[in-house]
Order: structure tokens, then C-alpha cells, then sequence
């Protein structure tokens, strides 16, 4: 245990310390790195996870994927709920622990999402929104493999939330290795299922998805962390520009 939890602190202050590696100006100073991860995760996608979530998407029934979608949404509350106490965010973490409840109970495991039907809020909070909201910076992007797009930041909060309030890693802890695969394994399947058509129309609408989706993350996590607003100087010059062109 101690032994795990030192390891989990020396691999946040590593990453802490190469936080300072970027600036807004670069900040992607690992792209020939990240090009080539994501050049990897785009052909396994291509080759494998596609095909296999599509193919999931033809042979599940609607009901079923959702009720699925559901359950791992459920599951990821308790993180929500731990970050949301961190930021000291105490009404949205205790709608985040009414949810939990509400659809573990009478949801049937998470499966069906009576809270939202009740119009309860979502407030989904991680480590890495967390650490942002307390001043720490995105840091140097990253393309973790078959991960995706990431910050130096955001991966080491992925890192502390799945160590530490991720109950599917609570099933590896107490031995249950072949149920802890399997609920991965149907994790990222459902993830990417999630997924098909917005990764069709990135494919579709840029020149180059490799920076439209690094554009794309950074803004959408600095909305996460800023609670919905994105800096004005993170707006990319380039959309403003096509933007005009389109007006004229």
C-alpha cells in the first residue's frame, strides 16, 4: 500500500516538475512525439477498435448500449464526487452523491439513470479539472496510447483518479483480475462506441486532425475547468480567420 502510494506521489511530482515545459505559446512542444502516438492509436483504431465498436453498435441493441453507458457513467460519480470536494465545490459534490445513490438503488446498478430523468444536475469533476482549478497549468500535450489527446497535467490526475477513486480498479486490489479486464475492456468499448461519429467528422472536416483534435481538447478542457468559459486566447487565430472568410 505505502509502497503504491509513493510511487503514485514521485510520478505527480515528475510530472509536476515537466508542467514548466510548456508555455502558451508552445504548447506542444512534444508534437513530433505525440504525431507518432497518434499516428499509432489512429491505425490500431482503424485496424481493430473501429470494427469492433462498430460492430458492438450493430449487434447491441439501443437499450442495452445506453443501460451500459449508463453504468460506467455511474461509476465515474464517486470520482466527480471526490473532486468536487477538493475544489470545495460541496453542493455540487453532494447532487453528485445524491445521483450516485439514486441510481445505484433504484437504477438498478446505474443502469437506468433515474436521476437524470428526475432533472438532477451533472457536475463531472477529475483530478486534472481539479488541479486546474487550483492554479496548475495544462502543461505540454500529450497523445497517451489509445488513451488520445491529453496534458501533462490532465494525465497525471487520470493517473491519481484511477488509483484512487476508480471502483473498477478496487476489483483488481482484491484479486478479481479476470472481472477487472473484462470491465475495461467493456469500458473502452463503450467509450469508443461513444465516440464513432464525432471521430468520423474530424476525419472529415480537417486537413489535419492531429491539430484540430489538440485544438479541440485544450479548449474543451479549459471549458471543464472554468466551469463552461473558454479563455478568449485560447480561441485558435486560424478559426477566427476562416471564420471571416466565410462572412466576406
Amino acid at each position: 500500500m505505502y509502497k503504491k502510494l509513493f510511487k503514485l506521489l514521485t510520478a505527480c511530482a515528475l510530472a509536476m516538475l515537466l508542467i514548466g515545459c510548456a508555455s502558451q505559446a508552445n504548447k506542444d512542444p512534444l508534437e513530433g512525439f505525440n504525431r507518432g502516438i497518434y499516428k499509432f492509436n489512429d491505425v490500431a483504431d482503424k485496424a481493430v477498435i473501429k470494427p469492433i465498436s462498430k460492430g458492438y453498435k450493430a449487434v447491441a441493441p439501443t437499450p442495452v448500449r445506453t443501460g451500459i453507458n449508463n453504468f460506467f457513467d455511474n461509476l465515474r460519480t464517486i470520482t466527480s464526487v471526490f473532486n468536487n470536494l477538493l475544489q470545495l465545490k460541496f453542493a455540487n459534490a453532494f447532487s453528485e452523491s445524491g445521483r450516485f445513490v439514486i441510481n445505484t438503488t433504484f437504477g438498478l446498478a446505474g443502469f437506468i439513470d433515474v436521476a437524470g430523468m428526475d432533472k438532477i444536475p451533472v457536475h463531472r469533476e477529475d483530478f486534472g479539472q481539479t488541479l486546474g482549478h487550483w492554479g496548475v497549468s495544462n502543461g505540454a500535450y500529450l497523445v497517451l496510447p489509445f488513451f488520445g489527446p491529453s496534458t501533462v497535467r490532465d494525465a497525471s490526475g487520470l493517473i491519481v483518479d484511477t488509483a484512487t477513486t476508480d471502483p473498477i480498479t478496487y476489483t483488481h486490489n482484491i484479486g478479481e483480475i479476470r472481472l477487472h479486464n473484462q470491465l475495461r475492456v467493456a469500458q473502452f468499448i463503450d467509450k469508443r462506441t461513444e465516440l464513432l461519429d464525432a471521430s468520423d467528422i474530424v476525419d472529415e472536416a480537417s486537413l489535419d486532425p492531429y491539430a484540430f483534435m489538440r485544438d479541440a481538447y485544450l479548449q474543451h478542457r479549459a471549458s471543464a475547468v472554468q466551469d463552461g468559459l473558454v479563455p478568449r486566447d485560447l480561441i485558435k487565430d486560424e478559426f477566427e480567420e476562416v471564420d471571416s472568410e466565410l462572412k466576406k
